[in-house]
């Protein structure tokens, strides 16, 4: 009988509970909807993801610049942006159920009664849409009043713009450059859902390329090229994306052209990554609400402008699914079901698990010494407890690209079994050579 999509999303769910990936949040309370938690493995695999995009975006790059912004930002940031009059899904809500949709999904979420079908499935008696917008207010301050509330940023990209002349000056950059940052955003939406696809609080990975207006398709182009390719570089299967072009009529209002880059997930076609060419929409609407000269002076045009913004955003969290769901498999070997997460080495939360054969013999001491001179280098996990052929199945499913086993014939040539996760072969490798040939394996 085939899997359905459903079933290949209960089991990645369940495999990442049980093997400390992901946790729903405040679960010993019932948790809290569409938060959660990330475990040892999963924070691993998260820092990992960050690490990859930020070393990608800025480390190998002479062109932009990192920034780490405030979440709490001034209120007028918002209103400049446009998100305090403008930053709504419309919502419906069914007078049967109680539950609430956005208008524009209905075909895309489920009704709590049963038959669990869509809210249109099941005739649901819905309210006429009304706007709800998506940020979270709060106060600053002993007073709770109109005048001390804040907002929790719902992107990254406000802190970016706001600190264009900030990170310019200090930098010495020349346009073209950009600006990258990794941070928490928060959103209330009605309807968050497939697992950490959609959370009400999330990280975004994000860079802003600041450029001369005459040369925006170039660089839009550009950065499309960029970023398709850093996610093959990540390890995703390229049969998995595509690119999905908006329409005039589904631009956002800063938007000149927007492409998202998309994931064929178990529950459909959805979004990766948006690459926009904004135009100078929001250095244009912060000089205007704030006053200061947002424009740039290019000493080599001899021209005073605003510049032009192509904008590449990441969920970190959705890369973070998307990785997970890439990687899972289900196998046959011997008669038996192996299920493997097969990430690519460079972002495998353990890069090596070190295994004596059996707990006797010396094994385990030769072990350690491997474990501990290895660990200088790499996440390492020791593990002596039950048959070794259990232990690679629990790393199978941890992901670990690398097994190194420690057996009879390691204290007569100084020897060690290398075992591959994906293919299961193993080489004998000298202890000595060990540490050299898994960096190799790792690039």
């Amino acid at each position: 009988m085939a899997k359905t999509s459903n079933d290949l999303m209960d089991r990645l769910v369940s495999l990442c509970k049980r093997r400390g990936f992901v946790f729903p949040s405040s679960e010993i309370y019932g948790g809290l909807g569409s938060c959660y938690d990330y475990g040892p493995l999963g924070v691993e695999l998260k820092r990992n993801i960050k690490d990859f995009w930020w070393t990608t975006m800025t480390r190998k790059r002479d062109d932009i610049e990192g920034i780490d912004a405030a979440i709490l930002m001034h209120p007028k940031v918002w209103e400049a942006s446009g998100h305090v009059a403008g930053f709504t899904d419309p919502m419906v809500d069914c007078r049967t159920c109680k539950a609430r949709f956005r208008a524009d999904q209905l075909d895309e979420v489920r009704c709590p009664n049963k038959p669990s079908k869509s809210p249109i499935e099941n005739n649901c008696d819905l309210t006429e849409p009304r706007m709800f917008n998506l940020m979270f207010r709060t106060f600053m301050g002993p007073v709770e009043d109109d005048s001390s509330v804040v907002y929790l940023r719902p992107e990254t990209a406000q802190g970016i713009y706001v600190n264009f002349h900030n990170v310019l000056q200090p930098s010495r950059q020349k346009i073209p450059f950009g600006i990258a940052q990794i941070g928490k955003a928060f959103r209330n939406e009605i309807t968050p859902g497939n697992f950490i696809f959609r959370t009400r609080e999330f990280e975004q990975m994000e860079m802003q390329f600041f450029i001369h207006p005459s040369e925006d398709d170039k660089w839009y182009e550009y950065w499309k090229e960029q970023r398709w390719q850093y996610y093959l570089d990540l390890g995703i299967r390229e049969e998995k994306l595509r690119f999905e072009d908006h329409g005039p009529d589904e631009l956002a209002h800063y938007a000149k052209k927007a492409v998202d880059i998309e994931y064929e997930f178990p529950f459909g076609w959805k979004e990766l990554e948006g690459i926009h060419n904004r135009t100078d929409y929001d250095l244009k609407a912060h000089m205007e609400t704030s006053g200061k000269d947002m424009r740039y002076f290019d000493d080599q045009r001899k021209e005073k402008y605003l510049p032009y913004i192509i904008e590449t955003s990441a969920g970190c969290d959705r890369t973070l699914l998307t990785v997970l769901v890439d990687a899972y498999r289900e196998e046959e070997v011997k008669g038996e079901k192996r299920v493997v997460m097969s990430f690519s080495p460079r972002i495998a939360p353990i890069k090596v698990a070190v295994l004596p054969l059996v707990k006797k013999d010396g094994m385990p001491e030769i072990a350690r010494e491997i474990y501990n001179d290895l660990k200088k280098n790499f996440k390492c996990f020791y593990d002596e407890s039950g048959a070794v052929g259990r232990r690679y199945r629990r790393q199978d499913e941890a992901g670990t690209p690398f097994g190194v086993t420690v057996d009879g014939q390691t204290k007569e040539d100084e020897t060690v079994t290398l075992r591959h996760r994906d293919s299961m072969e193993q080489d004998r490798v000298k202890i000595a050579e060990l540490k050299n040939k898994i960096l190799r394996e790792l690039q």
